[in-house]
């Protein structure tokens, strides 16, 4: 019978130990339906979840944080519209437990307020991607407000139009003392030219590969997650509807059950709705890019990994990365 230890060696197996005792609950939360962006292709807007009535009262937020925490929640991922228009209800959750904030950082999460926030900046492709799907370079604005911040990252969504040009856009990230993380766009709103072929799939995953090992101090990723995210493949399984993890729990009715993060669940601003999972309410499944999906994938399939040293060693980096994008392990 093979075991974990029988698969690794010492300084694996020290890894391993490290992100097992971790035990990660995390939730979405749509923190406001505002957004001072409008992106040609953002999943809130195209699904219509903006259309809920917000909650206003700051007493009700506080007490929901409380009532998530004692379901056992231990990370809460903001998501909106955009969460710095809301920064009192940020706060009702970074005071409570571990906080992730993601914002298209045009506004400055103040440093002073949230000290060790981490905080994950949106880039769509490049200064002319970024034009076209969402009307204005937000890059030169977010560079500048978070420039050396040990607390942030971009979270890079690659179009196929950055084939071939996306090292450009990791080298200004490095040069201003920043991490990036990569995924691929989904195009949720089918922006014409912004579809995924099979054979650009191919190309950026070699060109995702090239990246991390010229920039392994400022890129937060692994081949094998690469190769995940590109393929949608992970051994004899396609990712789609019946393999994604990230199912809100209640909503999740699939049978038989499947391997799925405990307790997960996205709400609404309203407090009271759910979402069906950690994206779109209408997104086509067999479509979706999404990073983190995907990495909740791997994760919660440590059993499907454990037929090699090599797969198990695979599964360790897509955890480490999860980790440490969440700020539960250092850089």
């Amino acid at each position: 019978m093979k075991t974990i230890s029988s698969l690794l060696d010492k300084e694996w197996y020290e890894r391993y130990r490290s992100i097992s005792k971790l035990n990660i609950r995390s939730s979405i939360y749509d923190v406001t339906n505002r957004c001072n962006l409008r992106c040609r292709g953002c999943f809130f807007f195209s699904s219509d979840e903006h259309r809920v009535t917000e909650e206003m009262d700051m007493e009700k937020w506080e007490q929901f944080v409380d009532k998530e925490m004692k379901r056992g929640v231990n990370l809460a991922i903001l998501i909106g519209g955009e969460p710095t228009l809301c920064l009192d209800r940020v706060e009702a959750f970074y005071s409570r437990l571990p906080t992730f904030c993601a914002t298209n950082g045009i506004i400055k999460v103040p440093r002073e307020r949230f000290p060790h926030m981490m905080v994950g900046i949106s880039l769509w492709g490049d200064e002319d991607d970024e034009r076209l799907l969402r009307g204005r370079d937000t890059f030169s604005i977010s560079r500048r407000n978070y420039e050396g911040d040990l607390h942030a990252y971009y979270l890079y969504t690659i179009t196929p139009r950055q084939i071939g040009k996306s090292e450009r856009i990791i080298g200004k990230i490095r040069d201003a003392g920043l991490k990036v993380h990569m995924q691929l766009l989904s195009n949720d709103e089918g922006v014409d030219g912004f579809f995924w072929k099979e054979a650009e799939l191919k190309d950026i995953r070699s060109e995702m590969d090239d990246i991390l090992h010229k920039y392994p101090d400022t890129v937060i990723s692994s081949r094998y997650y690469h190769e995940i995210i590109t393929t949608g493949k992970m051994g004899d399984k396609r990712f789609g509807w019946e393999e994604c993890p990230s199912v809100s729990e209640p909503l999740d009715h699939r049978d038989p059950p499947k391997r799925r993060l405990i307790g997960f669940v996205r709400w609404a601003s309203d407090l009271k709705t759910m979402y069906r999972c950690c994206t779109s309410q209408t997104r086509d499944c067999s479509t979706c890019k999404d990073g983190a999906a995907h990495m909740s994938w791997v994760m919660v399939n440590k059993r499907a990994h454990m037929d090699s040293p090599q797969h198990l060693q695979g599964w360790i980096e897509v955890y480490e990365m999860f980790a440490k994008l969440y700020q539960f392990i250092p850089w």
